[in-house]
């Protein structure tokens, strides 16, 4: 009969199995110089392109998309990609421009005109000022209009001349004289020869004539106000002449200025009746115009004080400019204010007080996005106040407005200006984490409504010969975007192999690409320095050796205190209730195994398997429910025809950090069994994995942190072959070792064992069959689970016996402890 193999021997992984190792001849070219660039698109991400194109297509409203994944796989550089090539194809949207609003100044109107005319209507109107100044000033020096209102105001003249004269004459036919001075006009009696009459001669006057002349002095200034009344009757009339003359002349000399910028323009309503206004209120304003333009305005004086700032109102305030515009716009905010998306009103100070005008309103990136598309981080994002709430209103209404965010909290009382919502048509692509997206898929109402489309982005892809081209591809063409070396086929191996690494799977690609042109711009910083004209393997694995050394302080100061014996990790031997168990330390650029050595003790009692770092606050959840489960699988594997009369505890020897998760669950379980079995543990492997209740292992996440972490243990304390790594079976397909690692394997210096269930762990452990439970119930003597149970019913058998006998003593002592806890009665006094 031939021998069974031993579980080392049958569990023992073969060296192939330690790495899926890329070949260079995986590529038949000599540098990724030879490779076509990839020129558009992304690698391995089919659900996500698929997703961007639907909601790029949909143009209905409230189909913006939301771009999730983790950071580096590529998901920015893809979407503003994708954005301007869809972009390109779009029409270009209109510029818009703030004007004067003539009816309500505080009101600026927005004004939309055709790509490329935004700019140009506003220097129509710089230069159409500029025009009205020096034809108004012309047409005021004109001698026709001189001589036009020469003639007005001759007759003016002479009209008032007649009834100045009709005054006169009345006046004199009633004893009396006019005379006219600055002062007003007086009336002066005279007497019988014509002469004014003096005080003294007026006073000698009998009280009959007194009262004569005092009636024709009542006669001649009644004559006297109405002459005043229809003298400034007919200056006004004459002003009103001379106005509406000047009026028909400026009409004449300006109306074909606006007439022609109203022709340039044809077609826009909204234009044509701003000029209108604008012509309205130049002849309105036309002394204005005949003010001589200031050579220097007084330094002192402000801005908005100059002469020449009154004819801003005239001007245009180009808010967005699309001339230089190729297709619809493509903006990426990279600091999302309030101010940086919807604009602002800015304020210039003027003697102490902040003023403002339409001039002054700046756009945002809504405005500059209107009509294409607006690109934004979320972690950015939510870190500015209000800028989330008006992302929404102006989704909802389809307006952006230029608001002044600080009298929203009544900081800012200074009067203001209302400019004029512009209607906004954009898609706007959010990027942000999955959980950000599940937080406001859960509690903002208005997020579902108005972010239709995910797209998600995976941090993997399959490793098919097909990926492999394209990965080439990509690091041909950021190479020649970046000016760095070219990779040859060696090193194209080695990033295929480190991308396995990444995504921790032997038949998948990362696609976190920001770490794979990092490690390629350290790779041909190495070559450079070398002379070498192409990065090879040897650069390559200096530039991942570079990065390990740059970080790896804290692991060597670890391997150091385990190599003086500070940190007690034993590698050789075997003893009971003791096993290596294996973490990973994760400091954020690094990471690494670290070994710790996980015992347990058992006793008679009822408290079950107590987890020490759970009941001194340093076990996390996971963790103490990995801790439950084994309590769980003793009883129901070993507790079914006796009761589990079993105390225990499990700890993590020198552990002065918080522990979670569950991959150690099994290494904690093979220590509690080898306690109660009274089997040592062979100290030369460490384990791995966690456990279900039926005994399963179950795979874990940084398998290759954790085996090269016992290895480097092991190598500082001596290898002596025997050593090794238990893992999950399911983890296999997870190995992506440094080729150190698995050189040691090959060569037989170190070894790795993969196991699908505890009886298989326990066995290669101690070296005793794990034992078949037999139709009766009962385990082989001699194997491990023939040892548990037979204890685990001594210990039940103890409880009994001790449960029985001290039974009566407990009751007893209940009853004497009853009696003397009662309250005494108070006697009653006797009679003496």
């Amino acid at each position: 009969m031939r021998p069974q193999p031993s579980a080392r021997d049958r569990l023992r992984l073969p060296a192939e199995s330690a790495a899926a190792v890329c070949p260079p001849t995986a590529f038949p070219f000599r540098s990724t110089e030879e490779v076509p660039p990839l020129e558009e698109g992304i690698i391995g991400q089919e659900r996500a392109v698929r997703a961007m194109e639907f909601g790029l297509s949909v143009r209905r409203p409230g189909y913006n998309l939301f771009l999730t994944g983790p950071i580096g796989t590529g998901r920015t550089t893809y979407a503003l990609t994708k954005l301007r090539q869809v972009a390109a194809a779009e029409p270009s949207p209109p510029d818009w421009v703030y004007v004067y609003n003539f009816e309500r100044p505080d009101q600026p109107r927005a004004l939309s005109l055709p790509a490329g005319q935004g700019r140009r209507f506003a220097q129509d109107l710089d230069e159409l000022v500029e025009d009205l100044k020096r034809e108004i000033r012309r047409m005021f020096e004109s001698e026709e209009l001189g001589q036009r209102r020469g003639e007005l105001v001759a007759r003016y003249e002479e009209a008032v001349a007649r009834l100045w004269q009709e005054l006169d004459e009345a006046a004199h036919a009633r004893g009396f004289v006019i005379q006219r001075a600055p002062t007003g006009v007086f009336t002066i009696p005279l007497d019988a020869r014509g002469r004014p009459l003096t005080p003294e001669q007026f006073s000698q006057l009998d009280e009959e004539d007194r009262a004569a002349l005092e009636q024709r002095n009542k006669e001649v200034q009644a004559l006297v106000a109405d002459t005043l009344r229809r003298v400034r009757a007919l200056e006004k009339e004459a002003r009103e002449q001379i106005k509406a003359l000047e009026r028909e002349a400026a009409l004449h000399a300006v109306g074909h200025l606006i007439g022609s910028l109203k022709e340039r323009y044809a077609g826009n309503e909204a234009v044509a009746r701003h000029l209108d206004q604008v012509q309205e209120d130049v002849i309105e304003n036309l002394h204005r115009f005949r003010e001589e333009p200031e050579a220097t305005p007084p330094p002192f004086l402000p801005p908005g004080r100059s002469r020449e700032a009154w004819f801003q109102r005239y001007r245009a305030n180009l808010l967005v400019d699309n001339s230089c515009a190729c297709g619809a716009p493509v903006v990426f905010e990279t600091n999302p204010t309030y101010t940086n998306l919807f604009g602002k009103i800015e304020y210039r100070g003027d003697f102490g007080t902040l003023v403002t005008d339409f001039t002054l309103v700046k756009p945002g990136a809504v405005h500059l996005a209107n009509g294409g598309y607006l690109v934004l981080q979320v972690s950015d994002l939510f870190q500015q106040p209000l800028s989330w709430i008006a992302l929404k209103r102006t989704l909802k209404t389809g307006e952006a407005r230029v608001e002044n965010p600080l009298e929203q909290f009544g900081l800012f009382a200074s009067a203001g200006l209302r400019p004029e919502p512009i209607p906004v048509r954009l898609k706007v692509v959010l990027i942000g984490n999955p959980w950000v997206y599940h937080l406001l898929h859960a509690y903002d109402e208005d997020f579902r409504k108005y972010f239709k489309v995910r797209v998600d982005f995976d941090t993997e892809m399959a490793r098919t010969e097909e990926h492999m081209r394209l990965y080439a591809s990509f690091v041909s063409a950021f190479c020649r975007r970046e000016g760095l070396r070219h990779l040859d086929a060696g090193a194209m191996a080695r990033l295929i192999e480190f991308s396995s690494r990444l995504a921790e799977h032997q038949r998948k690609l990362s696609t976190r690409f920001h770490d794979i042109t990092e490690l390629i711009m350290e790779a041909s910083a190495w070559a450079e320095r070398e002379g070498s004209p192409v990065v090879t393997a040897a650069h390559m694995d200096r530039a991942m050796e570079e990065r390990i050394y740059r970080s790896n302080r804290v692991e060597e100061k670890i391997l150091e205190l385990i190599a003086e014996g500070t940190l007690l990790v034993d590698t050789d031997g075997a003893k009971t209730g003791q096993v290596n168990g294996l973490a990973v330390l994760d400091l954020g650029d690094y990471a690494f195994g670290k070994p710790t050595r996980i015992t347990a003790r058992t006793s008679l009692g009822e408290k079950g398997v107590v987890n020490i770092e759970r009941e001194t606050e340093m076990s996390g959840p996971v963790h103490s429910k990995g801790v439950f489960i084994l309590s769980a699988y003793l009883a129901g594997k070993y507790a079914q025809d006796k009761p589990l009369a079993l105390s225990a505890s499990l700890c993590f020897e020198q552990l002065y950090e918080e522990v979670e998760g569950d991959s150690a669950s099994s290494a904690e379980l093979y220590a509690l069994l080898s306690e109660l079995a009274g089997l040592p543990i062979d100290q030369g492997l460490a384990v791995t994995g966690s456990v279900n209740q039926k005994g399963e292992i179950q795979p874990i996440g940084g398998v290759n942190e954790k085996i090269e972490g016992f290895y480097h243990v092991c190598k500082v304390k001596g290898l002596t072959g025997r050593q090794g790594v238990i893992i999950p079976r399911q983890n296999v397909q997870n190995l992506m070792l440094k080729e150190e690692v698995r050189q040691a394997i090959a060569e037989g210096r170190f070894h790795l064992y993969a196991v699908s269930t505890v009886d298989e762990g326990i066995e290669l452990l101690t070296g005793v069959p794990a034992g078949e439970r037999r139709p009766d119930g009962t385990y082989p003597e001699d194997s491990v689970n023939g040892r548990v149970d037979r204890r685990l019913r001594e210990l039940a058998e103890l409880m009994r016996r001790f449960g029985h006998d001290g039974a009566e003593e407990e009751r007893e002592g209940h009853e004497e402890r009853r009696r003397a806890a009662a309250p005494r009665r108070p006697r009653r006094p006797q009679a003496g």
